[in-house]
């Protein structure tokens, strides 16, 4: 495997590290464990960051025209950047939620 399919499976292996962190974070403030629960989003980042990086190299790439063709793999990993993203925030705002109600 090389090139865009590594790049994309970076990218998903990546993000969806974020995304179990991002929701682990929520269970955690659910159960009032707020110190863990920002460990978890810590963590989340960094595997975002990650592949947010691995993205960065296939925009790099299209601009350099240096990208083949749009594959499903691809569209899969975009998407599961955008649903990380979303993860991210939607955790921020449970932990906000379960700090003002616990």
């Amino acid at each position: 495997m090389e090139g865009l399919e590594l790049i994309a499976f970076q990218i998903i292996s990546n993000v969806g590290g974020a995304r179990s962190s991002f929701i682990e974070a929520i269970q955690h403030a659910k159960a009032g464990d707020y110190e863990k629960a920002q460990e978890a989003i810590v963590e989340g980042e960094k595997f975002f960051t990650e592949g947010h990086h691995a993205h960065a190299q296939l925009i790099q790439s299209e601009a350099n025209g240096e990208l083949g063709p749009i594959t499903l793999l691809l569209l899969h990993a975009e998407d599961q950047l955008m649903s990380a993203e979303a993860f991210k925030i939607l955790a921020g705002e449970f932990i906000d939620v379960y700090k003002k109600i616990g």
